[in-house]
């Protein structure tokens, strides 16, 4: 079998700095051609792919085949007219030579672009880009570019959000003052990239057909979502209501631990409404229930009750909130958040021993059946 191996140079840099014509076959007249290249223009890349041809041409030698190296060029003009000057050549090349594949070495994305010309004449192998070391990351940028600019994806989620900020940059700086322009677009950025990141575009496309579904087929889970949502913003209200105004602005900690030590209870009890349904929902489909949703609810008391013992420590430690009294006994900070982790403990363990109690029935029921 015949392998040509082609040295593709489209823009006809041989025939521009040498009196060769192409095409050009055979080992010694492709290192003559390399050797006054090299001598003309050392910089030039079409010597360093000319090389490659040589050094893949050896290395098929070696292996016991049968390869003929080649330069094919493109010839002058346009690129139509280059184009159809190279397709000649190859045909000459392709029927005094019975080739019945090539390996194709290219310098360029240019280059690149002629390969279905040769596809079109003869069987391709291999294509071997060939990259100078010491331009290595300017032709690595530009290829990561041009992949980049034929993403659709990409383009819309980089391309757009920076144009859209370039764009209102300058109507921002007019109005407001340059921290709060800059200020502005940067959160808005960062809002439409954490938007795209964070997949939010695909659950919020997907929401409404899951709707849909979840109330044709007649889950709890629909109702028991919504009235956690009412919950947690009932949370979310009555904590910022627990907020005094009289704290000081930069007490962040402290109001942020008021917020949840007030929001904790009503943010755990929609926790716990929202894992119920899917309780439910689960009794209903399969007629059992697994580990994890027998485990959801208490762990959901559990972690509410250590939140809360944890942020009823520290502001009993500020003395935001008064000293508990029980049987004339004043509750220090200390026992008062171990009660609140000891509860906690405590109602973990007895959800996992109640799981496992209803699995162990419900794997005897199968059992019997």
């Amino acid at each position: 079998m015949s392998t040509l191996v082609l040295c593709v140079d489209r823009s006809d840099d041989v025939g521009r700095v040498s009196d060769f014509e192409t095409p050009i076959v055979g080992w010694e007249a492709v290192q003559s051609l390399v050797t006054e290249l090299g001598l003309v223009d050392p910089e030039d890349s079409s010597v360093n792919c000319i090389l490659e041809a040589l050094r893949v041409t050896r290395k098929l030698q070696d292996d016991d085949a049968d390869p003929t190296v080649a330069v094919v060029s493109g010839g002058s003009g346009s690129l139509v007219g280059a184009d159809r000057s190279l397709a000649a050549e190859l045909d000459t090349l392709a029927e005094r030579y019975s080739a019945e594949s090539a390996i194709v070495v290219i310098d360029s994305a240019n280059d690149e672009q002629v390969i279905p010309v040769i596809e079109s004449r003869i069987r391709v192998d291999s294509v071997d880009r060939v990259v100078v070391r010491q331009a290595h990351d300017i032709q690595s940028t530009y290829y990561l570019l041009k992949q980049f600019l034929a993403d659709e994806e990409l383009r819309t989620t980089v391309l757009v959000p920076l144009g859209t900020t370039l764009l209102f940059l300058p109507i921002l700086l007019i109005q407001f003052p340059p921290t709060i322009a800059l200020a502005g677009l940067t959160a808005l950025l960062g809002a439409v990239l954490l938007y795209k990141g964070l997949a939010i575009d695909q659950y919020l496309e997907e929401a409404p057909e899951q709707v849909q579904t979840a109330l044709y087929s007649g889950r709890v889970s629909v109702v028991t979502y919504a009235v956690g949502a009412g919950l947690a913003l009932v949370g979310v209200f009555l904590g910022a209501l627990a907020i005094p105004t009289t704290v000081s602005a930069d007490s962040v900690i402290v109001q942020s631990v008021q917020f949840i030590y007030s929001a904790i209870p009503w943010l755990a009890l929609a926790a716990l409404t929202v894992s119920a349904g899917r309780l439910l929902d689960e009794f209903i489909e399969s007629e059992r229930i697994t580990t994890p949703y027998l485990n959801l609810p208490f762990g959901v008391v559990a972690l509410g009750f250590v939140v809360r013992g944890f942020a009823g420590w520290f502001l009993q430690r500020e003395t935001i909130l008064t000293t508990p009294e029980v049987f004339n006994y004043m509750i220090t900070p200390q026992q008062r958040l171990a009660t609140f982790i000891i509860v906690g403990i405590i109602i973990s363990i007895i959800g996992v021993r109640v799981a496992a109690s209803v699995n162990n029935q419900t794997d005897d029921d199968l059992t019997q059946h």
